[in-house]
């Protein structure tokens, strides 16, 4: 009888829980608006041609080039940040060897990793989800051949200083090291130009956050040149779509639009962790679009004060199966009138639930 690898039985599953998203969406960290103006026209200006015809990434890749100030060929556009991953794992990871994360973080890197055969080695965040330099660095061996960080942190919107991602970088000199930065424009540290000199590291950006095209699944990987050679053998050639292809230009053209929709976004974050600290509820503070909230002490608490959000049309992601984050949830941030929205509904869900004050951080 046909079976799948072994591998493969054994990788966890991702069910993000997409059914029934009604109301305002500050569960999943998309752009709670949508995209550039600029997108949209030219989505209305597609023809049938343009669609009939394979997808041709290379003009594409050359302006991502040129906006990254890296080289085209330092550059592949893949089908969302995930697939980025997957490329990296299919690309360096055999069965046997070993693969590095920070917990808690984005799910994919175990699933892709562990789906390629290797062993998966959550590293814990230290108190307070702080970044563990030290001990990943001990952590680092002669089977390690992947490290994968993202930076700022999901779900924790906390950062690894860049001195300490170099330096692991360094230490893991036979390791790819990842560097995620999906959440790079709300925090505007990169390590993009860092890679120059370290042939291991590699950066991914995506455009499903601040530039809202998380429908076009469109991500970049930026690393060695002579490194991507070895990765763009396990892409497919036609990976990204014609549609988000014609759309890319557009929305890195419209910068100002970036701008002011990050700007309140900020705005946001600073007005959400004001509101927190001022009433005594548990949060971390985030260099991301989403700050972590203690909604309770127990994954039923937690639950609750979901539920409660979505009666009053708030959608908040419950992260209690997260390593350390049992009772917290995540709340995504939009402009000016969606936070208006959200502290409406937090003040209710807070006072039907019984939260009273505490102390402002765990």
């Amino acid at each position: 009888m046909l079976s799948s690898r072994k591998a493969v039985l054994s990788v966890p599953s991702y069910h993000p829980p997409l059914a029934g998203r009604e109301g305002l969406r500050l569960d999943f960290n998309e752009n709670t608006v949508g995209c550039s103006p600029r997108v949209l026209a030219r989505l209305r200006m597609l023809d049938t041609e343009e669609l009939a015809k394979y997808p041709e990434r290379e003009s594409a890749e050359t302006r991502v080039a040129e906006f990254l100030n890296v080289t085209p060929a330092e550059v592949l556009l893949t089908n969302g940040v995930d697939e980025a991953i997957h490329l990296l794992c299919q690309t360096y990871l055999e069965s046997g060897d070993e693969a590095l994360v920070v917990v808690p973080t984005y799910s994919m890197y175990r699933i892709y990793a562990s789906a390629a055969g290797a062993e998966v080695v959550g590293v814990p965040a230290e108190a307070e989800f702080r970044f563990p330099a030290e001990t990943l660095r001990k952590h680092i061996g002669s089977r390690t051949r992947l490290i994968a960080i993202a930076n700022p942190n999901n779900p924790t919107g906390a950062v690894a200083p860049q001195q300490e991602l170099l330096q692991i970088a360094r230490s893991a000199a036979d390791a790819a090291l990842l560097v995620d930065e999906a959440y790079f424009e709300f925090y505007g540290q990169t390590m993009v130009e860092c890679q120059r000199g370290l042939p291991n590291l590699f950066v991914t950006r995506t455009f499903s956050k601040a530039y809202g095209l998380a429908g076009l699944r469109l991500g970049v990987l930026v690393g060695d040149g002579g490194q991507m050679q070895a990765i763009r053998r396990m892409s497919s050639p036609y990976n990204v779509n014609a549609i988000a292809l014609a759309c890319l230009p557009e929305a890195l053209d419209d910068q100002a639009y970036l701008r002011q929709y990050v700007g309140e976004i900020l705005e946001s974050r600073r007005r959400l962790q004001r509101f927190l600290e001022s009433g005594g509820i548990p949060f971390w503070p985030s260099q991301a679009n989403f700050v972590l909230v203690r909604a309770g002490h127990s994954k039923l608490e937690a639950a609750k004060f979901v539920e409660q959000m979505r009666q009053r049309g708030i959608l908040v992601r419950d992260r209690s199966v997260d390593p350390g984050c049992e009772g917290c949830v995540r709340i995504t941030l939009g402009p000016r009138d969606h936070a208006d929205r959200l502290m409406t509904a937090l003040e209710d869900t807070f006072e039907v639930l019984g939260i009273t004050p505490g102390v402002s951080r765990p």
